[in-house]
């Protein structure tokens, strides 16, 4: 059973919308995917994407998977050092 089935038998369907808008694993005093637009802002392709995810597993990890959520940041952080090292360029 998929976990948005399992979610509904807990969640009143009024509050779904809610909770797939402003997941609670996401909320602070700023919204995780504004930080992500200011993050990103200035990348492109891959880069922006591996920066995207590093942001978002790193602001999750206290309220959702933990060190799952520590290392998925950790592989996207190595990935996207990979594209700068291919580039040789340190300071895009």
């Amino acid at each position: 059973m998929s976990k948005l089935r399992n979610l509904r038998k807990f969640i009143l369907k009024d509050d779904i919308k809610s909770y797939v808008n402003h997941p609670p694993h996401y909320q602070g005093k700023t919204e995780v995917i504004e930080i992500i637009e200011q993050a990103t802002e200035d990348l492109k392709g891959i880069k922006a994407v591996c920066t995207g995810n590093i942001v978002k597993y790193i602001m999750r990890h206290t309220k959702k998977n933990g060190v799952e959520d520590l290392l998925k940041a950790r592989w996207y952080l190595d990935r996207l050092i990979e594209e700068y090292e291919k580039e040789g360029n340190n300071n895009d």
